[in-house]
């Protein structure tokens, strides 16, 4: 266009006036002026640049250069024609300047409408501002944490993922590797960072993101206008806003900013140390970072350390400083670059440990920053209970498992919990706390059910807290070998003792300690004697637990201990009576279970305050129906007691009569909200359900064990992390007597257990059967099917999320008849073992309903051919088993597939286990499908046996198989 106008001057400039090549120049201007109106509207909300300031100024001189033009080109048209005949030299000479002047103009003009762009205006902002960080590749645990990540993002229906855990676990590192991730430059049109911390309110926040899109919002201070401001930069863009270290106490509205996720294509990414934060920004996807494991920990060690950590003298010590650092990634770090420094000389590296290990009692620089930091956490708790009850968790051993239900009586016997006079509301109350504080990450889940633990790093913060405190001072020297107990001085200073897991021998005879409120003795077999004045002095001891040691008899110094509120003597397997309990009256919980008493404790039945009491009956050698006489009126005496479990061996028939006697006495208690006891025979369950009032209450928690069988134990129970408040065990029972059926309607777990006369699980009851959560099936003969639908009109089972078949040699299927919709829809977990006549697993239509099924295991089962049957799945669409996440196959002689051919889409599947499946020829995927599966562990017999469609898949599922022992 500007060769054009151009050419059109040239031409116009030919004529004698030059008036059309003055129209093309002003024409030119006219088009400089829009063009600068344009940029100047990008100008209200973008950066401009200095070269843009340039560009104006030459704009508004070549203003006064066409003006001048103009002037000169009105002379020339006033001239006559005479005038114009008789014109000089000089006056031609004139005009023809005149021309050459236009022509340069002009081409000026055009020159400077060409550079008349909106580059002018500071650059769109980077898709991408790269973090500069080490790779994740290096580091497996991060490196999958990412890749989870990039799966839920690729998931159109999650919008919002949030990151909990506690400081230094790796969070921000995991967003930075996320951010740098070449996917994610790939997935989102721009990526967004705001450190959420640093901005401290949604003011801020939107000011942070408005200068990430490079928005100029200099003297705009109405929220509303910015907001739409940035709503109207993102209109169809694809966004990605990774929000790190948001606090609790930020109202993070993102519809108040500008970037309503709901309504776009937004999605947010988010790191906090609160979990209830993820709930509060409504995230799709939470997810717990944990520590590092230990080899994963001593791998990112080694790397940071170099080649040094290789050599066979530092190694060893290298290990040991490497298990200090809690397994979290910031510690080590840090901790790495420290030792890094030390090179090959095993003294500086012993050295350096022998540091690390006396923290706090000597700084080492790489903890005290990490600790400066988490003592902020701490701080950050808005409650001086819920301190107390943080600080209050480090008395356990490091790396400890620590009883939820144990830990809760403790602290409801410091007193930490307040008003709650029900033992029940007390551990609601308790609860809380501990979801908070796991929360806030200062206490975390262990893998061993019902369980809890303190990071190592957490717990030397809580005890350096601690020794600072003028009421809170612990003494802990747990696991240490101790053979002597601590001297006077550390007797009278301390207000908790903790010696759990010693050799102590003796004890002194008595300590000055009037201060003392918590011992813990634990675990010390070789403690045999406790002076008789031992507890002379400790008048405010609350909590005393003696649990594990090798005490013959207590002390007559035990009627001293009036405030006592909770006392342990479990598995003190030489305590063979129990006295000196008469001052014990605000006893509140007494556990005596494996102790080797010679007669029924009736003791107990002067602790009249006592709320929960846990014993066992096999301990006190009764075998005659007539040793009944020593249990009676010791239980109706304890009117308070709200929690009961009874211990006994359940494969000893001589108990019969006494549980039932028991059981008569139980069912008069009218504040029992939990009991826990095996009954013989129905006969005696029959007989406590007709005299208890209680056993229907919603508050009421038990678990009956029916039948003599060969453990106690409730394996339905380990697959929920949360804790199952009714259950049932029959075992080794006939038919379907009717006080079952009544039970199951009450229950949230069943276990059948060798039972016989029923062959099939909705033969006691579908209206019975309704509640359940978690199923167990086993060594049950006559089992063929688990429900049989027909004739049923409604769902079933709608509540079932665990169920557990083991041993069913007579089983053919799970179900048989029509499948109700809304039947099985919560079923999380199905484990099929050692069932030999199963041939199918999935009816037809039953894999339909199973949309939250995320676990899938079949073992010892040798008919089945198929997993999910083409025959009984006909027309199934893509998206069946959305959220099953992991399958195991082991020992299926006749497999040959999982599903026919590759059209389902396995989303959410991650793991997948192969052993001793040889006729297992092909898996269902492709390069499309899923998408998440990170690993494949196979044996080598049965990975040969596969046969790939192309070499792609092949090399793809060949990085990620793992080979099985």
């Amino acid at each position: 266009m500007l060769r054009e106008a151009l050419t059109a001057f040239n031409s116009a400039a030919a004529t004698a006036a030059g008036g059309d090549g003055y129209e093309v120049a002003k024409g030119l201007y006219n088009e400089i002026l829009h063009r600068r109106d344009d940029i100047l509207a990008q100008a209200k909300t973008k950066f401009v640049t200095p070269v843009f300031e340039a560009w104006i100024s030459r704009v508004m001189k070549s203003k006064e250069e066409v003006q001048e033009l103009e002037i000169k080109k009105e002379k020339i048209k006033k001239r006559t024609l005479a005038e114009f005949l008789c014109e000089s030299s000089e006056s031609s000479k004139s005009r023809a300047e005149l021309i050459k002047s236009m022509v340069e103009t002009c081409e000026k003009l055009c020159n400077l409408l060409s550079k008349g762009n909106l580059e002018m205006v500071e650059k769109l902002p980077e898709r991408v501002m790269i973090k500069h960080e080490p790779k994740t590749k290096d580091k497996k645990f991060f490196y999958s944490i990412v890749e989870d990540i990039l799966g839920h993002l690729r998931d159109k229906n999650v919008k919002r993922i949030g990151l909990w855990g506690m400081a230094g676990v790796g969070k921000t590192t995991i967003m930075q590797n996320l951010n740098n991730n070449e996917n994610i430059a790939k997935m989102f049109d721009i990526v967004i960072w705001v450190t959420v911390s640093k901005v401290c309110n949604l003011e801020k926040l939107q000011h942070a993101i408005a200068d990430r899109l490079k928005l100029n919002m200099e003297g705009i201070t109405d929220r509303n206008e910015i907001a739409e401001q940035i709503c109207r930069e993102l209109k169809g863009k694809k966004c990605l806003l990774l929000l790190d270290d948001v606090r609790k106490d930020l109202d993070l509205d993102l519809s108040l900013i500008g970037m309503d996720d709901n309504e776009r294509d937004i999605k947010v990414v988010l790191t906090t140390r609160h979990r209830h934060v993820c709930y509060d920004m409504e995230t799709d996807e939470p997810i717990n970072v944990q520590p590092l494991s230990e080899d994963d920990a001593w791998e990112m060690f080694k790397v940071k350390v170099g080649k040094n950590v290789n050599h066979q003298d530092i190694e060893p010590i290298a290990k040991l400083v490497a298990k200090e650092c809690a397994c979290l990634p910031l510690l080590i770090d840090k901790v790495a670059k420290i030792f890094r420094r030390k090179g090959k000389s095993p003294q500086l590296w012993d050295d350096g440990l022998s540091s690390l290990q006396r923290w706090p009692h000597i700084e080492f620089q790489g903890i005290d920053e990490l600790i400066k930091y988490l003592e902020f956490c701490y701080e950050d708790i808005d409650d001086e209970v819920k301190k107390d009850c943080f600080l209050y968790s480090a008395i356990y051993p490091e790396d400890n498992e620590i009883y939820i239900d144990y830990l809760l009586e403790c602290w409801r016997a410091e007193g930490f919990i307040l008003d709650a006079n029900e033992f029940r509301v007390a551990r609601n109350k308790g609860h809380s706390i501990l979801k908070e504080l796991i929360n806030m990450s200062l206490l975390e889940w262990s893998e061993k059910m019902n369980h809890v633990r303190m990071n190592k790093v957490l717990r030397n913060m809580a005890l350096n807290i601690s020794s600072r405190s003028c009421n809170f001072k612990i003494l802990v020297k747990p696991l240490e070998g101790l053979r002597e107990a601590p001297n006077d001085v550390e007797w009278q200073q301390a207000n908790r003792i903790s010696l759990i897991d010693n050799k102590l021998c003796t004890l002194p005879e008595k300590p000055d300690c009037n201060n003392l409120s918590t011992l813990l003795l634990q675990i010390n077999p070789d403690l045999r004697v406790i002076p008789k004045s031992f507890f002379g002095c400790m008048q405010n001891l609350r909590v005393l637990d003696l649990h594990g040691t090798g005490i013959t008899s207590l002390p007559s110094s035990m009627s001293c201990l009036n405030c006592l509120r909770a006392l342990y003597l479990n598995y003190c397997t030489y305590l063979k009576e129990l006295c000196c309990l008469e001052g014990l009256g605000h006893l509140e919980v007494l556990d005596i279970r494996d102790t080797r008493f010679k007669h029924f404790p009736i003791q107990i039945g002067y602790l009249i305050q006592l709320k929960c009491l846990r014993m066992s009956l096999s301990n006190f050698g009764i075998e005659h129906s007539s040793n009944v006489e020593f249990c009676r009126n010791v239980f109706s005496r304890l009117q308070l007691l709200e929690e009961l479990r009874i211990d006994l061996d359940p494969n000893n028939q001589s108990w019969e009569a006494t549980v039932k006697a028991i059981s008569e006495e139980v069912a008069t208690l009218t504040n029992l909200t939990s009991l826990s006891i095996c009954f013989p025979t129905v006969d005696c369950l029959r007989s406590y359900i007709s005299a208890s009032s209680l056993w229907k209450n919603s508050h009421f928690t038990f678990q009956f064990s029916v039948g003599y069988h060969g453990s106690t134990h409730y394996q339905i129970l380990d697959c929920f992390k949360y804790q199952i408040k009714k259950c049932l065990k029959l075992a080794n029972g006939e038919g379907v007597d009717p006080i079952i059926s009544d039970v199951l309607l009450e229950t949230d777990a069943f276990e059948l257990i060798g039972h016989t006369g029923a062959s099939r699980l909705s033969d006691f009851g579908i209206e019975r059967i309704k509640n359940i959560r978690g199923c167990l099936i086993k060594g049950c003969n006559e089992i063929e099917t688990i429900v049989d639908g027909n004739g049923i009109t409604r769902s079933v089972l709608e509540c079932l999320e665990k169920m557990l078949i083991n041993n069913v040699p007579k089983l053919e299927s799970i179900w048989e008849g029509p499948v109700h919709y809304g039947s099985l829809s919560r079923l999380t977990t199905l484990t099929l073992c050692n069932c030999l006549k199963l041939k199918k697993i999935f009816s037809s239509g039953m894999i339909q309903q199973l949309s939250e099924l995320q676990q899938l295991t079949v073992e010892e089962c040798p008919e089945i051919e198929e997993i999910i049957t083409e025959s009984e799945n006909n027309g199934l669409v893509p998206d069946a088993l959305p959220r099953l996440k992991m399958l195991v196959l082991s020992n299926l002689p006749k497999v040959k597939s999982i599903w026919i051919d590759d059209s389902l889409n396995w989303p959410s599947l991650k793991r997948i286990t192969i052993f001793k499946c040889e006729m297992l020829t092909r898996l269902p995927f492709n390069n499309e499908n899923a998408i998440n599966l990170k690993c494949i562990e196979a044996d080598q017999i049965s990975w040969s046996a596969l046969a790939w469609q192309d070499d792609t898949i092949e090399n793809r599922l060949q990085s990620i198989w793992f080979q099985s022992a």
